[in-house]
């Protein structure tokens, strides 16, 4: 089975592909550079400041499942 080939999708991973090789695919070098990129522009890339929200419900119609509500299937 042949699949279709998204140009979008190819460019992201170029661009992913030279930024890794820019850090020599090292994780923990991308990730600083990451926060300092984050702090010199002002903004908030990741907020982890929130408090776990996964037991908050949802919002939405029907039966919002949960972790113990699982067990049983």
């Amino acid at each position: 089975m042949a699949m279709n080939r998204d140009p979008i999708v190819e460019e992201v991973r170029k661009h992913r592909e030279a930024r890794a090789a820019k850090f020599g695919f090292n994780i923990r070098a991308m990730v600083e550079d990451a926060r300092k990129r984050q702090v010199g522009s002002g903004h908030a890339i990741v907020d982890l400041t929130h408090e776990d929200k996964a037991e908050t419900p949802r919002k939405t119609p029907g039966k919002s499942f949960r972790r113990k509500d699982l067990t049983s299937l």
